[in-house]
């Protein structure tokens, strides 16, 4: 998409596509893209919500300049979020509109200095401060920690838009239409959860204190920095995301397992077998050495149950689950129900691992505990199979 698009009176999506990017951060696949989202504010002044990555910025410009009449001047730039993808275009953005000023909170003048060396037309806002552009006013909220130490929120309070920053947003880029209404909501759900969980979701505790913050604004719009813009029904993202950082969990299974030579794998189809027995319809299963960590924590983080099993390597936990297990200690996910297996040859060591990530965990394991020497026996089976059966009892409690 490379045109702008109107949302309200005055008021303009002008963000970007990226279907270049492999890696978001180095680190997320992006299989579909991933959108930046800006805005513009044409009103007495002319005010920009965030920016877009640095290589996007010509065509950024082009958009800024096709909604100005000759001559005009971008007046602000509100910034709610510093990370590049954001704030990427800032340096250039100030050659192309050298009286620009700059708003944002104490920390983000930290960070402005520290990543531009921009120092100078910079202004400070606190909490609920306003700032008056015409016919609209915007009004500033800290969220700090959702997910950077300065990350704010930009309410405009004629309309009821929430610049939202990363907040709400996900991966996939933008296809034809920006609106809730005009995409496939379903994918843009999986692809939030997905950055949520793997990004914003160690800080789940901050995005309640956001929502505290905001409980009282009357929100229409949402306007992330990533992903649609919700105009159809704001209420539904808002919601998911109130019960994602509650860590409420749906009924289902989570089954992920690491296997060399097939044998933990006959342990994992035995435990899924006793899982279905059990009545549990909802099963995602994972290998481990195949599947990018990212959609793993997207299914841990919403369904109840979760059951690892991995072969021992080198005497360790399998090093592809041992990053697993180390991903989620450092989302700190709680209230959720753990089963693990294991097996090795000529010496333990994965099974033991798994069993102390499940007692540190803030979880209810879930027994019995499983583990084969090389190839698992009949007995071993079927005490797999006893695991599924107990794992589908919990979470259904």
């Amino acid at each position: 998409m490379s045109d702008t698009v109107r949302i309200a009176e005055g008021i303009y999506w002008i963000g970007v596509n990226d279907f270049e990017t492999n890696l978001f951060e180095a680190l997320w696949p992006l299989p579909r893209g991933v959108s930046y989202n800006s805005y513009i504010l044409i009103d007495d002044k002319v005010v920009l919500i965030d920016t877009v990555k640095g290589p996007f910025f010509s065509d950024f410009l082009d958009k800024i300049r096709s909604l100005l009449p000759e001559g005009r001047k971008v007046d602000y730039l509100v910034v709610n979020h510093m990370e590049p993808d954001h704030s990427g275009s800032i340096k250039v953005l100030r050659e192309a509109f050298p009286e620009i000023k700059i708003i944002g909170n104490e920390k983000t003048k930290g960070m402005l200095d520290a990543f531009y060396g921009v120092t100078d037309n910079v202004v400070t806002v606190k909490d609920s401060d306003e700032l008056e552009i015409g016919s609209k006013t915007l009004q500033f909220h800290m969220t700090p920690m959702v997910h950077w130490p300065e990350t704010m929120m930009t309410f405009e309070k004629t309309t009821g838009l929430l610049f939202s920053g990363d907040a709400f947003g996900g991966f996939g880029a933008l296809n034809g239409g920006i609106f809730d209404d005009e995409v496939d909501v379903d994918y843009f759900e999986d692809e939030v959860l997905r950055y949520f969980s793997n990004i914003v979701g160690r800080y789940s505790s901050m995005v309640q204190k956001a929502f505290e913050k905001l409980k009282n604004v009357d929100i229409k719009v949402v306007c992330a920095t990533h992903g649609p813009v919700w105009r159809k029904n704001p209420s539904r993202i808002i919601e998911l995301y109130d019960r994602w950082s509650k860590e409420e969990t749906e009924e289902g299974v989570v089954l992920v397992y690491g296997s060399m030579y097939g044998n933990t794998q006959k342990m994992m189809e035995a435990v899924a077998s006793g899982l279905v027995k059990g009545g549990v319809d909802k099963i995602r299963v994972h290998n481990i050495s195949t599947t990018h960590i990212s959609f793993i924590i997207r299914d841990i983080w919403r369904f109840r149950g979760l059951v690892l099993g991995s072969c021992t390597y080198n005497m360790e936990l399998f090093p592809p689950m041992k990053q697993l297990v180390s991903a989620i200690e450092n989302r700190m996910m709680k209230n959720r129900k753990i089963g693990v297996f294991g097996s090795y040859t000529w010496s333990g060591g994965a099974l033991k691992e798994l069993q102390e990530f499940a007692s540190k965990s803030k979880c209810d394991q879930v027994c019995p505990v499983i583990e084969a020497k090389s190839c698992p026996t009949q007995e071993d089976l079927e005490k797999c199979v006893e695991l599924g059966l107990n794992m589908a009892s919990a979470i259904k409690k």
